[in-house]
């Protein structure tokens, strides 16, 4: 049970709407301002925190509210809530419907996402980074994963958003590490040797991890649950390479996410600017390059559980949700709404994703159908 309840208030600003999930030290709801409307809150579940303490974990947000970039999540405040003689640190950014890249990732069940979305998907999220490690001095992530990088679908389409950015700054390395192996598997190999080496290309790191599990549907390294356990022999074993697990990969794939997974990190790209440049160099193309046909390709079956399992499907309230957001559609003015709606409906039954994306797209143009 949440910290938070449905229709609550806090102060004088925002109603709670409904939670939304939790990570390991903060809880998300969804809000809404009363002047601003919907928006997404994040509560740090943490208690007992003096307000120093709370000031410094909520000053990242003060300072990302000053990141203005559409792959970007946009911070709007930052606050302490005093509940029941504790306080609690929250701040309030950006509500995108269509959830995180892990939702969308699980969304294309046992097929691959197309390696075009892959690179759209990447290059914004690299974009988004760039303003960050442009910065002086350079901002680290420190915990770039799907569940950090927002999906929806904007005005000009599909729009993934960097969450949590420079949040876990805050966070003691060996805690974060230790919290959920979906953080563990997208660390470089040089953090387990020393929990305050974080850098840019550290982010590049869990940037090619991200490339690696979008593409294959795998993890690169398979990695002992004991953070104790992994040593730099933990990485020896090379991955294999995208396009022997994934037809509609290329070479071209392949040299990005190595440089990405190179283990000594002299070797990787240094800053996300440089795996930009290589990915916007990237086109689709039917290339006269032999490919691996089934014969040559390595064995795998498409399995979305190696990040753990989910929720399951839930197609009838996901079919109501859809109705109602057709329904809305029709009232003035209230398109974002219908297309908001539409998308929480794809996340609980993402089948459905084909058949009203494209709806969605239109609606968040401002066009009616």
């Amino acid at each position: 049970m949440g910290l938070l309840e449905d229709g609550q208030n806090v102060g004088d600003a925002y109603e709670v709407e409904r939670y939304l999930g939790e990570g390991a030290f903060a809880e998300v709801y969804r809000v809404k301002h009363r002047f601003l409307g919907r928006q997404a809150m994040k509560l740090f579940k943490v208690p007992g925190l003096t307000l120093p303490e709370l000031q410094q974990m909520l000053g990242e947000a003060v300072l990302l509210s000053k990141l203005n970039h559409p792959n970007i999540i946009r911070t709007f405040n930052a606050d302490v809530l005093e509940m029941n003689g504790q306080h609690f640190g929250f701040f309030t950014m950006e509500y995108v419907a269509g959830g995180s890249l892990d939702q969308f990732w699980r969304s294309f069940g046992q097929r691959f996402i197309p390696a075009q979305t892959v690179v759209d998907i990447l290059k914004q999220v690299c974009q988004g980074l760039v303003v960050a490690h442009s910065q002086d001095p350079p901002i680290v992530h420190r915990d770039i994963k799907p569940q950090n990088i927002l999906i929806g679908y904007d005005k000009e389409g599909l729009r993934a958003k960097i969450s949590d950015f420079g949040l876990a700054k805050q966070v003691n390395p060996l805690t974060l590490m230790a919290s959920a192996r979906g953080t563990r598997c997208f660390k470089s190999p040089e953090a387990f040797d020393d929990f305050n080496s974080d850098s840019c290309s550290g982010d590049v790191w869990a940037v090619g991890t991200t490339m690696y599990l979008l593409l294959t549907d795998k993890l690169p390294f398979d990695l002992p649950d004991d953070v104790s356990n992994v040593t730099s022999k933990s990485f020896e074993t090379p991955p294999a390479l995208p396009s022997r697990l994934n037809v509609l990969s290329d070479s071209r794939l392949d040299r990005i996410a190595t440089r990405c997974l190179s283990v000594d990190p002299r070797q990787r790209y240094q800053n996300a600017m440089e795996v930009l440049a290589d990915l916007e160099r990237w086109t689709p193309h039917l290339s006269t390059e032999p490919v691996h046909d089934s014969k040559g390709k390595d064995k795998h079956e498409t399995s979305k559980e190696v990040l753990g399992s989910h929720s399951p499907a839930n197609e009838e309230t996901a079919r109501r949700l859809a109705r109602q957001a057709i329904k809305v559609s029709q009232e003035p003015g209230r398109l974002p709404d219908a297309a908001d709606l539409m998308e929480e409906a794809l996340n609980k039954f993402p089948a459905m994703r084909e058949e009203y994306q494209g709806r969605v797209k239109l609606w968040r143009r401002g066009i009616a159908m």
